[in-house]
C-alpha cells in the first residue's frame, strides 16, 4: 500500500469518469473520527473560494467512489445526484 499526505492529495486533479468532467482539487477532507479513516473528499466547486468563515458550494466524493490515485489525478466514479453541494451547511 502506498501512503499519501493530505497535501500531495491536494495537489491532484479530481476527474469523474462517468461523464469526463474536471471537479477540480481537493481542499478538505472528513474523517471519521473514531476509526481515523477518510470518509469524503472535498472540492470545491470551479470559481468558488473555500475559507474557514464560510463554505461556498463544494462536492462531496464519498471515499467509496475513488476508483484510481495516480501521480497527478484522482479518478472518481459518482452520478450527478451523488455529488453534494452545500452554500456553507
Amino acid at each position: 500500500m502506498k501512503w499519501e499526505r493530505f497535501s500531495c492529495l491536494q495537489e491532484k486533479e479530481v476527474i469523474n469518469i462517468c461523464d469526463g468532467r474536471r471537479l477540480g482539487c481537493v481542499c478538505d477532507l472528513e474523517m471519521d473520527a473514531i476509526s481515523g479513516k477518510i470518509c469524503t473528499l472535498i472540492i470545491p466547486e470551479c470559481g468558488s473560494k473555500w475559507n474557514f468563515f464560510g463554505k461556498e458550494r463544494a462536492f462531496f466524493v464519498p471515499w467509496r467512489c475513488i476508483r484510481r490515485i495516480g501521480d497527478d489525478i484522482i479518478l472518481v466514479e459518482v452520478d450527478g445526484e451523488e455529488i453534494l453541494r452545500t452554500d456553507g451547511d
